[in-house]
């Protein structure tokens, strides 16, 4: 038997390639460093996180739009229902509710000088029996079922001149003369009743309220008055009520309740306030 040696090689013998290369390297080096397959591998499980993370987001995104179109909805639809629920809560939740807006108007008063301006709660109508809607569709009704004192002097006439028994007072001039019409109902006023008055709009000059005033038993004398309506249920397109829009209640909260005979008479319980 023929035994061959290292040099036993043909002298035309050429190596195969792919056999050096494992004998030198190491197989590794033939089908890839186990490393950069490594890393291969990571990068495509980044770049699949990357796109599971982002599509996530989206999801929680579209998530959070829905359930905010959810809670809009369902306000709207409470608005709808009831239009201001403060105006039907506890004469303590009201007071409360005035209060706060009241400070609104006097932000820089101190504590000591508000509550000198302090709305009693006692002045406050509980008006919680009263379970309808309140819009100008039921204010006949709310007048005579839930304000029945006031229905009573609705249907009197005032003896002197300028001395209201109701100052109703709303944030805009349609709307002053869409509640005017309501007031005018028989039903209110019967045959002997006094008449409706409306004042301080912008369209008529000073001079012109004064000579009115003079002339009608319609207002403005506090002598006669026994209620204040806050009309708390129209919204502008806003959606603001009269308490919330600054204007009208600084004006609310300054010229009228803020009156020291206004407020006397609130303090003394001849006056009393009803959110309609």
């Amino acid at each position: 038997m023929a035994h061959h040696r290292g040099d036993d090689l043909d002298d035309d013998f050429v190596p195969d390639e792919i056999v050096a290369l494992s004998e030198d390297e190491g197989f590794g080096s033939f089908v890839g460093d186990q490393d950069d397959i490594g890393k291969l591998l990571s990068a495509d499980e980044g770049e699949e996180d990357v796109e599971r993370s982002s599509t996530e987001r989206t999801k929680a995104l579209l998530e959070e739009k829905k359930r905010k179109r959810r809670e809009k909805e369902k306000e709207r639809r409470a608005k709808e229902r009831d239009p201001n629920p403060v105006a039907s809560r506890s004469p303590t939740v009201i007071s409360e509710y005035l209060s706060t807006m009241q400070g609104r108007t006097f932000s820089k008063m101190s504590a000591l000088e508000l509550r000198d301006r302090h709305i009693p709660e006692s002045s406050i109508l509980d008006t919680t029996a009263w379970t309808a809607s309140r819009n100008l569709d039921t204010l006949v009704d709310f007048i005579t079922q839930a304000v029945p004192s006031l229905h009573t002097r609705l249907l009197q006439r005032t003896k002197s001149c300028g001395a209201p028994t109701l100052i109703f007072l709303t944030g805009a001039a349609l709307r002053v003369a869409d509640v005017t019409r309501v007031l005018k109902n028989k039903t209110l006023q019967g045959e002997k009743g006094a008449g409706i008055a409306k004042l301080f709009a912008k369209h008529f000059k000073l001079e012109e309220h004064i000579n009115y005033l003079k002339k009608t038993k319609d207002a403005l004398s506090v002598s006669a008055l026994t209620h204040i309506i806050f009309d708390v249920s129209y919204h502008d397109p806003k959606s603001r009520c009269l308490l919330d829009i600054p204007e009208t209640r600084d004006d609310v909260f300054k010229m009228v309740l803020g009156a020291p005979l206004v407020l006397e008479r609130l303090k003394a319980g001849k006056t009393h306030i009803v959110l309609f």
